[in-house]
């Protein structure tokens, strides 16, 4: 599902300029699908301008030129049962996109570790909304979502992590993962206790050590990397990442002509295994004078960020992390209060009323029965 807040419509794919001049340009396409077993899609995406906070419509295939305040994509991946992902997903895309573009977007000289802390902020400020929320209404108690945030400044993603929803950089055909799944899997993995091949399709694969709106505190993933002419980003929920193997993802950049038939030829590849969770795929393909031609030499993977003055992310023990952290969220949940989007409250009323009315009219049903039943007892 896409940001409940208005979207807006970019260029359909016009001839770019060529030349030393020529903008960054960016070929975005994104699409959701709900699976084969799920009634509901707990997945949301977003993708928009920075330089005036404005959502992408991408109905259709778009090329975005890149302003001087970048571009931000983001999958969430819901979680909760009934209502609550979506909720959970919905809130945290227009709250993340709500607070660039209050805090971001203004600004006319902001620094890559400025933009890093506006990412890392909007995502604190996203998982207080949903943990607030579900403390007011204990019917949605341990509701949350997976967020994988990418924000395009200059040549250049940074990207805020928090769950196991993931994303792939392609070039010349090689998929490679250049964020880390905050999972049990991954702790695993890391630890020696087991291989990446026996995680996938090990039991407990969908464990995940973190989401957005379950804790007060978290700690949030923050990398980046450099892009060249001609790569793709591929963000996904695990709806895809945990059916469809890295090595494919290299094969349809590869092998189709446009971006909308990369996601759809992606998607129908986990629907035909099964498709028993949800499915969400955001592509963007780079292109433009001012990036670099790919370079074998690039490291492409997880890459930490280290913000300028502030002590690397790995001092200190994870009890005094979390309160820092703690300590930091309250502050700035009193600076910059976000409550859970009247459009995704009502939307989410909606539903309740409708499932309240699906089973009042089962009562009634049982009732009829039980009913029919006794009769002949009389």
């Amino acid at each position: 599902m896409n940001t409940p807040i208005e979207t807006r419509a970019a260029a359909r794919i016009p001839t770019p300029p060529v030349g030393n001049g020529a903008p960054l340009t960016v070929e975005i396409f994104a699409l959701s699908d709900v699976g084969r077993t799920r009634e509901h899609n707990e997945d949301a995406f977003v993708v928009a301008d920075l330089s005036d906070g404005a959502p992408i419509d991408l109905s259709d295939a778009v090329r975005q030129p890149v302003g001087d305040n970048g571009l931000l994509f983001m999958v969430a991946d819901g979680m909760g049962g009934a209502a609550a992902g979506e909720l959970a997903s919905a809130t945290a895309v227009d709250v993340v996109l709500r607070y660039l573009r209050e805090q971001w977007t203004p600004r006319r000289d902001g620094a890559p570790g400025d933009f890093v802390e506006s990412l890392e902020k909007a995502t604190d400020v996203a998982n207080g909304a949903i943990f607030r929320y579900a403390s007011e209404h204990p019917e949605l108690r341990g509701m949350g979502t997976t967020a994988t945030i990418a924000g395009l400044l200059g040549d250049t993603l940074y990207l805020a992590q928090v769950g196991d929803s993931r994303a792939y950089l392609v070039r010349s055909g090689v998929a490679r993962q250049i964020t880390k799944d905050q999972s049990l899997m991954q702790k695993l993995i890391e630890a020696g206790e087991i291989s990446e091949e026996d995680a996938e399709h090990n039991e407990r694969r969908n464990i995940i050590l973190q989401a957005l709106g379950p804790e007060a505190a978290i700690k949030i993933d923050l990398t980046h990397q450099r892009v060249r002419r001609g790569d793709v980003l591929l963000l996904c929920s695990d709806g895809l990442s945990g059916l469809v193997r890295a090595d494919e993802f290299g094969r349809a950049v590869s092998e189709e002509a446009d971006l909308p038939h990369v996601c759809r030829r992606l998607i129908m590849m986990a629907n035909a295994m099964g498709g028993p969770d949800n499915i969400t795929v955001v592509a963007a393909r780079f292109d433009g004078e001012r990036l670099g031609p790919p370079n074998d030499s690039d490291l492409i993977g997880h890459q930490v960020f280290d913000i300028p003055g502030r002590a690397p992310s790995d001092t200190g023990t994870v009890d005094d992390m979390m309160r820092a952290r703690t300590e930091q969220m309250e502050a700035l949940y009193e600076q910059t209060p976000v409550a859970i989007p009247v459009a995704v409250r009502v939307e989410r009323q909606e539903k309740g009323l409708v499932a309240k009315g699906v089973l009042a009219a089962a009562a009634i049903v049982l009732g009829g029965y039980l009913v029919w039943q006794l009769i002949p007892l009389f």
